[in-house]
């Protein structure tokens, strides 16, 4: 039986018009007159036997019923728009991944690297989203994601197998202007500067003082900020000392713009993984990208 599926043409005005809520603006974006647009949505109106706008003086306003369906069609269309960039995209045999990642790891960390996997692997394109928690990779085009958590955090994640990259050890890093040319500190003397709080891990300087046997009761003041980028371009303004994993201030290091204030890391429970769905066929790319991500990774 043939597929019950509207023209592709009725579709996208129909999309259009439901995101502006106006045909006017639909006839705009997709080149066309309003006309047009109108003759299109009529036509897909009669196709369903469902009025998906009900029209009044001042213009459209979607029915319940239309509103319901725009949701559905523009994710489905956002999905055919990815999977034809994706073909477009393809050069040899390797394909394209989607991949998931928490931003900081994947700007910093995996990004840097990217040039060596054209290098090895020109067939393979890697488009990456930003994503900080667990997700059904059913309910997602996603291929696979690179997460930093814990092996419990992991054991919550369902119908996924993790690859461990790398385990996170975090270090004081501050600016070599707020540290005025000392070199050696300790790490009581860690307590004489400003404290930089990742809001994300509150305990994260009181973890740090007791693994150094220090009292660090005053370890929690000091400004928050949400992310590792933030508080990395923080420390290299001068506002103060913070805890970062070191491979994420690579750069900062290498060109002088952060300083270890003390060679004293702490090791938590948290490691970066690669995350795939337990499926039983992977995409081609998977395999080789997973190597090369071990390979880097060592």
């Amino acid at each position: 039986m043939p597929r019950k599926i509207p023209m592709l043409q009725a579709l996208n005005c129909f999309e259009a018009a439901a995101r502006h809520q106006s045909y006017t603006h639909a006839a705009r974006e997709l080149a066309l007159t309003q006309s047009a647009v109108s003759r299109q949505i009529a036509a897909l109106e009669t196709y369903l036997g469902v009025q998906l706008f009900q029209r009044t003086r001042h213009g459209v306003l979607l029915t319940a019923a239309g509103a319901s369906y725009a949701r559905q069609i523009a994710a489905r269309l956002d999905g055919l728009e990815r999977d034809t960039l994706d073909t477009m995209a393809r050069q040899g045999g390797g394909g394209a991944l989607q991949l998931a990642s928490v931003p900081t790891f994947a700007t910093r960390w995996l990004m840097p690297r990217l040039h060596t996997l054209a290098s090895a692997h020109p067939d393979i394109v890697v488009h990456i989203d930003a994503y900080t928690k667990p997700f059904m990779f059913a309910d997602t085009e996603y291929d696979a994601a690179l997460y930093a958590g814990t092996p419990e955090q992991l054991a919550r994640w369902p119908g996924t197998r993790a690859t461990l990259l790398m385990h996170e050890e975090i270090l004081p890093v501050a600016s070599p202007r707020l540290l005025a040319g000392r070199s050696s500190w300790s790490a009581h003397d860690v307590l004489e500067l400003p404290l930089l709080q990742p809001s994300t891990r509150p305990g994260a300087w009181r973890q740090w003082f007791d693994a150094m046997q220090v009292d660090g009761a005053q370890a929690r003041y000091g400004a928050r900020y949400e992310l590792f980028s933030m508080l990395a371009m923080a420390a290299v303004q001068g506002q103060g000392v913070t805890l970062l994993p070191r491979m994420l201030v690579e750069t900062e290091l290498a060109r002088g713009e952060l300083q270890i204030v003390c060679e004293r890391p702490l090791r938590g429970q948290r490691a970066y993984y690669l995350i795939e769905p337990e499926a039983a066929h992977e995409k081609a790319a998977l395999q080789p990208f997973r190597q090369w991500l071990q390979q880097q990774a060592a």
